[in-house]
């Protein structure tokens, strides 16, 4: 590899931020192509794809054969609140390759008892999410229905590009809750980010069930093109 392009590619890696090298199969050169760069780039639909999925592969293009070597930074799942769901909706994130962790004030409820093998914080969303690093690859979960914990978790994941942002509570409970985010500043554009009721419509009663629904929304999210990009 062109020492240029590694150099550029340790960068954005350190930084985690996604990258594609394309390798021109037959000449063996090879660009890099960042996150940002992506929809100004004439096969900006391929790559776009490979991001996505965050699989390399090998593609037909109007320029002949190419490669893509796609590089996408481990997605985390932050969940706040140390409850049931939580005690089912970790072992499914870490399953699926999640780096998960779980904030929440109450030492009754974080310990690591209840969640092993789990990165459990017991501290305050303020103080526990800001070295998290909660970015674009960050799928962002509330679960407490505690104002005084979900409230400045949510304003801190609305103050970033997380890919997913949800929140457990009914359609009244919310109602309540965007009325709060907006006396905190948060437009309505803001607000709309944030799945409420969370997770997919399959009719879940237990935490286990609440759990899968919770994943399968931010699946989907993850891995489904929206329905906004151009």
């Amino acid at each position: 590899m062109d020492l240029g392009v590694l150099a550029n590619l340790n960068a954005e890696r350190a930084a985690r931020r996604a990258v594609v090298v394309v390798t021109d199969v037959t000449s063996g050169a090879q660009r890099l192509v960042k996150q940002s760069d992506v929809m100004k780039d004439p096969l900006k639909d391929l790559l776009e794809k490979h991001l996505r999925m965050a699989k390399s592969g090998m593609e037909e293009t109007p320029q002949g054969r190419v490669f893509f070597t796609v590089h996408v930074p481990s997605p985390q799942l932050v969940i706040t609140g140390a409850v049931h769901i939580s005690q089912a909706l970790a072992p499914i994130g870490q399953l699926l390759g999640y780096d998960v962790s779980i904030v929440d004030p109450r030492t009754a409820f974080a310990s690591i008892e209840r969640f092993p093998d789990v990165k459990v914080i017991a501290e305050w969303p303020d103080k526990a999410l800001p070295p998290l690093n909660v970015d674009r690859y960050t799928a962002f979960v509330a679960l407490t229905h505690d104002p005084k914990i979900d409230d400045p978790a949510l304003l801190h994941a609305l103050s970033r590009e997380c890919f997913y942002i949800g929140a457990l509570g009914s359609r009244k409970t919310h109602a309540k809750r965007v009325e709060r985010l907006k006396a905190a500043g948060k437009s309505d554009a803001d607000i709309a980010r944030i799945h409420a009721p969370i997770g997919l419509p399959i009719g879940a009663v237990s935490p286990a069930e609440i759990a899968v629904s919770i994943i399968g929304e931010i699946t989907a999210r993850l891995r489904q093109k929206s329905e906004t990009a151009s």
